[in-house]
């Protein structure tokens, strides 16, 4: 009993980067990719829910591991191990990744608040004044504590799931089965299975979780508690991810609803299929991910650049000790929901290529990463072993094939 309550206590100590970390890439543009998933394909998606999560897993462990092994965030680790041409280019390639997120996040927001008849000219401005005041005034321990309390609200899409009377039968049959191979010959099937591996296991996601752990100070007597809350994140999420794709799938898919333009019109269209609590549910649900990523997404560009370029960072640090990583921060902030405000702008293939381009990305760092975890002089017996190695090698090939394959399959 003892043991249990120490083992527990453990947890809770190291409780925070693997389910805010994973709980967080369930933002506007993976929700629009989910719900377009579920309303576009119906339940034909779903199989990849099974070998996604395990992968997401396996490189959340490699982050997590690195980052408790070596102290260093894994910006840090490729400029030291690959120089500072790769991680330049690196850098360039993930702030224009992730800025399609910054934006898709600020969007969220408005098309959130506009579905309870509040103008985007208001919320947008005080949201991003918000999570601006977060960061830059809290420490990391209370930002932690609040992105904590913000990825349990995720559950809201567990029950709007439930609202929608799915085909519980149809959707766990789909869950465990493959699609016809008939799918497999649209481009528009395969460009959603690269969207949503890449809004799944985002490239942002392995640098900032890897940042968190160094941060946040947690010890290699730490690392099995830690390997648990990134489980206990991996599998929420994307419980989560599932339940959205079922809701969709079960009302927009079923009325030939599939055009989707922002994620705010998954919960618009939901309403007079599925009933008051849905709609709510799912709207309430869109504005909390929307604010939560509105935070984060920022807040890992700048950690990801700082760590690479060698400059000060961290959410302990004053404006005047890390002035550049207070600065990035803000810049995105200011830019991002500045041109959500910004009339006609074309947003939904903002963030749907973003996402694809998360996915087309993921292979490089996770290569990247492969090799650093794999050598002994950095991670002496903390090294991958086969499995790990194998199904992050899976997961890179499988990603570079369909990203290979959407350039020569036609049509949609």
């Amino acid at each position: 009993m003892k043991r249990r309550w120490k083992n527990l206590l453990l947890f809770l100590a190291v409780l925070g980067p693997g389910i805010i970390t994973a709980n967080v890439d369930n933002d506007p543009g993976g929700i629009l990719t989910y719900s377009q998933a579920g309303a576009k394909f119906g339940y034909t998606l779903l199989w990849i829910m099974i070998p996604v999560t395990i992968a997401l897993f396996v490189v959340q462990e490699m982050c997590t591991r690195m980052g408790v092994v070596t102290g260093k965030g894994l910006s840090d680790l490729i400029r030291e191990h690959f120089g500072l041409r790769i991680t330049f280019i690196m850098m360039i390639l993930l702030v224009i990744v992730n800025f399609g997120n910054v934006m898709a996040e600020f969007a969220g927001i408005a098309g959130s608040m506009q579905l309870f008849h509040v103008s985007k000219y208001i919320s947008v401005p005080i949201c991003a004044a918000l999570v601006w005041l977060l960061v830059v005034k809290g420490d990391y321990k209370s930002v932690e504590k609040i992105f904590l309390i913000a990825s349990a609200i995720y559950l809201t899409y567990i029950f709007a799931g439930f609202f929608a009377h799915p085909d519980w039968h149809t959707a766990l049959l789909a869950t465990v089965k493959l699609p016809p191979r008939s799918f497999w010959h649209k481009a528009g099937y395969i460009s959603m299975v690269v969207a949503v591996i890449g809004t799944t296991i985002s490239p942002w996601m392995q640098f900032y979780m890897q940042s968190s752990v160094v941060e946040k100070g947690t010890n290699v007597k730490q690392l099995t508690a830690s390997r648990v809350d990134v489980l206990v994140g991996s599998l929420l999420t994307d419980i989560v991810g599932w339940f959205i794709v079922v809701a969709c799938a079960a009302t927009l898919f079923i009325h030939g609803m599939g055009a989707l333009q922002v994620p705010a019109d998954a919960a618009e269209a939901m309403k007079p299929l599925a009933g008051e609590y849905a709609f709510i549910l799912f709207a309430a649900g869109l504005f909390n991910a929307s604010l939560f990523a509105a935070s984060i997404l920022p807040l890992s560009t700048a950690y990801t650049v700082c760590e690479g370029m060698g400059f000060e960072s961290g959410l302990d640090k004053s404006f005047r000790e890390a002035p550049v990583f207070y600065w990035l921060y803000t810049l995105l902030i200011v830019a991002g929901a500045g041109i959500v405000l910004w009339p006609n702008f074309p947003l939904l293939k903002v963030i749907i290529d973003s996402q694809i381009l998360n996915g087309v990305l993921l292979p490089l760092v996770i290569i990247l990463m492969l090799i650093l975890i794999n050598k002994h002089e950095l991670m002496g017996k903390y090294t991958n072993n086969r499995g790990f190695n194998l199904i992050a090698w899976v997961t890179a090939i499988v990603v570079i094939g369909l990203s290979i394959a959407l350039l020569f399959v036609p049509g949609n």
